[in-house]
């Protein structure tokens, strides 16, 4: 019988638990690309198996203070720690009640067994144009929060994407939590993600939509549309989003600002499916999202 694998093993690598986000920062300006954080390692790990990475040492960070950890202000809002996993934003009270959309989001990801172990900060860190918390996070106008040599700073999660794999990170920094404002009274979301599968496969696309009534614009609604899947980086669709601040809610109104979010797609053809699909799943999408915010705004 064959001792021969399907795939390869892991290669040989040293395993660190970081007791401190200084010790972190040191090993990231010490080692450099021989260093990978690790919290769920869903990707990671994946990676490391297939040979398209071969790091020297392995840092887990999960188990530094509040990285695990969701606080929930009604002043100051929402901050998960980098490394809360999917099925805990999915069910945790404080975001189910106050942050649907986010929770919405974060069950679409993967398989129920995958999201006990992807973690947000991994979704958003690997700059995905498929990551399904994105679009979420981008009409939720979150900050990804990255400790480094200096302390905290945050970033606005629209600067945070600059292409697919990279970010704003700097190479001795790590992404520790996102923070949410507190979103507008009355405000509703819809997260609605097109896969070969119903469930456990990347996107297609996906199309998060966030409405609230807002006195200062024309139409009295301001209406925010992520879309991932769909260009090198989740984007938000300005140009619908303009239309919808200045027109009239109604069918007619949503079937433009639906063409204009199709209209800033950038797709590309792939296995998964084809450049002129995806344009389209944009435009049905985000009048299907509309309708059904709109509904529960009206």
């Amino acid at each position: 019988m064959s001792n021969v694998l399907a795939r390869p093993g892991l290669p040989r690598f040293d395993y660190v638990r970081a007791g401190a986000a200084e010790e972190v920062v040191r090993l990231l300006q010490e080692r450099g690309e021989a260093v990978r954080l690790f919290m769920g390692g869903t990707d990671l790990f994946v990676r490391m198996r297939d040979g398209v990475i071969r790091p020297q040492v392995v840092v887990d960070v999960k188990y530094l203070p509040g990285m695990r950890e969701v606080v929930y202000d009604e002043q100051a809002g929402l901050t998960v720690g980098a490394a809360v996993t999917m099925n805990q934003i999915a069910r945790h009270p404080a975001i189910v009640a106050h942050y649907p959309l986010l929770a919405e989001a974060a069950n679409s990801v993967a398989s129920y067994q995958l999201r006990n172990r992807a973690t947000l900060g991994g979704n958003l860190c690997n700059a995905s144009p498929a990551a399904d918390t994105a679009p979420a996070t981008l009409v939720l106008e979150g900050r990804i929060v990255l400790y480094g040599p200096n302390g905290e700073r945050e970033v606005p999660v629209g600067e945070f994407f600059l292409g697919p794999g990279k970010t704003a990170r700097q190479p001795d920094e790590f992404v520790v939590a996102v923070r949410y404002p507190v979103p507008p009274a009355g405000a509703a979301g819809r997260y609605l993600k097109l896969g070969r599968n119903k469930v456990g496969d990347l996107s297609i696309v996906g199309v998060a939509v966030f409405g609230f009534s807002d006195e200062t614009a024309p139409s009295g609604y301001r209406f925010r549309i992520g879309l991932a899947s769909v260009a090198p980086v989740p984007l938000r669709a300005r140009a619908a989003e303009e239309v919808l601040a200045n027109e009239p809610p109604g069918e007619a109104t949503f079937a433009l600002a639906a063409e204009k979010a199709m209209e800033e797609a950038s797709p590309i053809d792939d296995v998964r499916a084809s450049a002129a699909y995806r344009k389209a799943m944009v435009r049905a999408l985000t009048l299907r999202g509309l309708r059904a915010v709109w509904e529960q705004l009206a």
